[in-house]
Order: C-alpha cells, then sequence, then structure tokens
C-alpha cells in the first residue's frame, strides 16, 4: 500500500468575523516545508481554539484524502487551496472506505492510530463560504479522520504513511460514519463498535448514550 503525504499544515487559532461576530477558530491551516515535531497532541506550531470539541489526544491530527478534492471543487466550481478542510495533513492513498478503526502507522519518527472519523463543524462554513458544507460533508461520507499519537517524533512530507497494524476484526471509517449518521437505531452495529477499544472516548459515549436510550424506551 503507497500512502503519500501531499502536505503537513499548522496553523494557530485566529480571530475572523462570521455573522458580524469575532469568532477564534484554528481552522485555518497552511502547508509546511521541512520537518515538524510531531507531540501526543498536535504540531508543533499548530493549535485549536475550541477544545472541548476539537483537539485532544483522541484527535491530535485531523487527515484528509486528496482523493475527495476534486468532488469538492466541482461543488465549488472552483479550485481549493491546500489544507481547505482544516486538516494536519492531507494524504493521497488512503480514503474513509479504506481505512480503519485502530489502524497504526509510522509516520516519519512517529507512530500515529486511527482513532474516529470527523464530525464535520460549522466552521467549514466559515471557512469555505457554504452553509450547507457540514452537513454536505456528513452525507457524502468524505469526512477524514483522526489520528491520536502513539510515539512522538519529527515528521516530513516525504516520509509517507507505512501500515504497521491492524485489529483482527477491523472496523472501516466509512462503516463508523454511516452508523453514527445515517443508521441511528442499528443496535447491533453499535454494539460492535463499542468492541473495538482503540474508537475514541467521545464517539463511545455517543454510542452508549444511544443504547442506554433505546433501553430506557422499551
Amino acid at each position: 500500500m503507497s500512502i503519500d503525504i501531499v502536505s503537513i499544515n499548522t496553523g494557530l487559532p485566529k480571530t475572523v468575523s462570521y455573522h458580524q461576530k469575532d469568532l477564534l477558530t484554528g481552522i485555518y491551516k497552511y502547508p509546511v516545508s521541512g520537518p515538524v515535531f510531531l507531540t501526543r497532541l498536535h504540531f508543533e506550531g499548530d493549535g485549536q481554539a475550541d477544545l472541548v470539541h476539537h483537539g485532544g489526544a483522541d484527535k491530535a491530527v485531523c487527515v484528509y484524502p486528496h482523493e475527495h478534492y476534486a468532488y469538492w471543487e466541482s461543488v465549488m466550481g472552483q479550485p481549493l487551496p491546500p489544507a481547505a478542510f482544516g486538516e494536519n495533513l492531507t494524504i493521497r492513498g488512503l480514503t474513509e472506505e479504506q481505512v480503519c478503526i485502530g489502524d497504526t502507522f509510522r509516520l516519519g519518527e512517529a507512530v500515529v492510530q486511527v482513532s474516529q472519523p470527523r464530525q464535520p463543524c460549522f466552521k467549514l462554513s466559515v471557512k469555505l463560504g457554504r452553509p450547507d458544507m457540514p452537513l454536505h460533508v456528513q452525507n457524502t461520507g468524505y469526512t477524514g479522520y483522526y489520528f491520536r499519537v502513539l510515539k512522538e517524533g519529527r515528521v516530513s512530507k516525504e516520509n509517507g504513511l507505512i501500515p504497521v497494524g491492524r485489529l483482527s476484526k477491523p472496523i472501516t471509517i466509512a462503516y463508523a460514519n454511516r452508523i453514527m449518521h445515517q443508521e441511528k437505531t442499528n443496535w447491533k452495529a453499535m454494539e460492535e463498535l463499542l468492541q473495538a477499544e482503540e474508537l475514541s472516548a467521545s464517539w463511545k459515549e455517543t454510542f452508549r448514550a444511544r443504547l442506554e436510550g433505546k433501553s430506557g424506551g422499551s
């Protein structure tokens, strides 16, 4: 499997105008040249504004497949700049249909692991100027996903991603997205997803709450 890094993108939070109000957001990322150190929580020089919904150990690195850019450019009717979706890694060769919860990769000196799909928020609308963008991203399944960092280290664009491990019962990011957003009463699938220890704490919490709600209403 050949997985290339198109760009490594970082950026610190900045204030922009949204609905005539100031909004602090970390969605504006820009490609960096040369190696960057990846800590347990983020690339050096990167940051998030809303630490309740973004960042943290389970969402240290936001990844987006470059394969989806052509589709979004056709939707938008214009070329998109690098890191258009606020991702830290733009990659080629590993879409949501191909990557699984718990997949582990060597990334330069670092080791990373897939923790959950990305859940698009309204700040995509802020950046791309389309109010429907978060829902459109969710409905296509072209969400991207997150890495947690198992080992810190320096990373450069030339390193690529090298697969080093996969769970015995793999669950794709595309499947997890479908259960979260479309099949919200697929209790068996939720129980299956909860068996994956490597799934992020926040997604486990959501699935547990749904299952408890179902039990309470029965």
